[in-house]
């Protein structure tokens, strides 16, 4: 299978990836599938799977959005490497849809934006919309690790 069509059928065609990388074969070996499940254990049990409701107060929710990245460079490096496959959705996701997202808040963050009702809705709405692209992001994960995906099960 190629890579453009692994995204496809996960409907994440929206990643801006390069032509020549879409067509290469989309083969995760052995350390692709366990950096793939240790990630997928973190996304499964944090904010990025909960409804916005569920998580708690909204700079802690953040926090937990921006923890991805020390979570993921640790995953990278532990596995090297050989989880190429997996590095490649991984920087991807986290340059694409999750940067954007932890940039803007911890900007208005620090400006007290969390103190502003208004503000802590925009929050919610847009924690939901980010969700929905971790979500399937997450799902890809226990794909790409070869298990069960448990995501239904909160």
């Amino acid at each position: 299978m190629k890579w453009k069509n692994w995204l496809e059928s996960w409907n994440m065609t929206a990643l801006r990836i390069k032509t020549p990388f879409l067509d290469l074969e989309w083969k995760p070996r052995d350390e692709d599938k366990a950096a793939a499940w240790e990630l997928y254990v973190e996304l499964l049990t944090r904010t990025t799977t909960q409804t916005s409701d569920e998580c708690g107060d909204e700079q802690t929710a953040l926090s937990s959005i921006h923890s991805l990245f020390s979570l993921t460079r640790s995953v990278l490096k532990t596995h090297g490497r050989n989880c190429a496959e997996f590095a490649k959705i991984a920087i991807v996701v986290l340059n694409q849809v999750v940067r954007p997202f932890t940039a803007k808040w911890h900007g208005l963050s620090l400006e007290g934006a969390f103190d502003d009702p208004e503000h802590c809705r925009q929050f919610r709405t847009e924690l939901a919309e980010l969700r929905k692209v971790l979500l399937v992001y997450t799902k890809m994960l226990a794909d790409m690790a070869g298990v069960e995906d448990l995501t239904e099960l909160n």
